[in-house]
Formats: C-alpha cells, sequence, structure tokens
C-alpha cells in the first residue's frame, strides 16, 4: 500500500539506513504495519484513524530509546515500563488526550495479527500481573 506518508517513511529509512532502507520496508511487517496506519497521518485530527496503536507503539520505542537500551543489550534485564507512566505519556501526544487503555492492553497486538496472520511477531509485550510493558525487540 503505497498513500502520501508512505514518502515521509521512505525517506527516514533512507536517511537511517541507507540503500537497505528500501529492502526493510518491504521486508518488514512492523514498518508494513506503521504504513497501513498512517494512511490518514496528513489529513488532520478529524480524519486520524486509530492512532492509539501507533501512541502504543510509541511510548513503548521512546522508553527503550530514552534508557538507552539501543546502545546496550541490558533490555532483557530491564524490568519493563510502568503502564501509568506509559498511559500518561501516550495521552500527553497530539490528539492523545481521550486515548484508553486498549492499544497497550490488547488491540495492538491483535490488529497486527489480523494485517499478518503468519508473522510470529508481536509488537507489544506485556506482564499482567506487574502491569509492566515492552515493545519487543525480537524481530
Amino acid at each position: 500500500m503505497e498513500h502520501e506518508f508512505t514518502k515521509t517513511i521512505k525517506q527516514i529509512l533512507a536517511e537511517n539506513l541507507g540503500a537497505s532502507g528500501e529492502q526493510i520496508f518491504t521486508g518488514s511487517e512492523l514498518i508494513q504495519y506503521l504504513n497501513i496506519k498512517t494512511k490518514s497521518a496528513n489529513r488532520g485530527s478529524k480524519s486520524r484513524g486509530s492512532f492509539a496503536n501507533l501512541y502504543a507503539i510509541y511510548v513503548l520505542v521512546e522508553d527503550y530509546f530514552l534508557r538507552g537500551f539501543h546502545q546496550s543489550d541490558m533490555y532483557s534485564d530491564y524490568a519493563g515500563a510502568v503502564y501509568t507512566n506509559i498511559f500518561k505519556r501516550q495521552r500527553e501526544l497530539p490528539f492523545g488526550q481521550k486515548l484508553q487503555n486498549h492499544a497497550l492492553n490488547h488491540r495492538l497486538n491483535e490488529e497486527f495479527k489480523r494485517y499478518f496472520p503468519t508473522c510470529d511477531f508481536i509488537p507489544v509485550l506485556r506482564n499482567p500481573k506487574t502491569n509492566r510493558y515492552w515493545f519487543n525487540e525480537i524481530y
């Protein structure tokens, strides 16, 4: 699927990954999911689709980078992001004031599976007993 925001995604990949950006765009189900979910990104808040799932990915990846896990292999030792902190962060994002907990708790993973039923990857890992969350870095 190609739409107006696809150009932006491909540009970011090219700037950060060079020639392999196009291969990653076509070969990554997660990037394809982001592409699908950003179809209405340039159309304003009234046609924003469902940004809740994008926000769930965003806050977990943001937590990953802010804690420096992209520069170390210590993520497996991380206790996980605290639900109240990442939920609050989602609501601070543009158009996120009315978001509910559904994307973090289950909806994102289920929707991802509907788009990519043969893919074993699950974007959000969660421990319901401790209410901690991780972005699945194993891909």
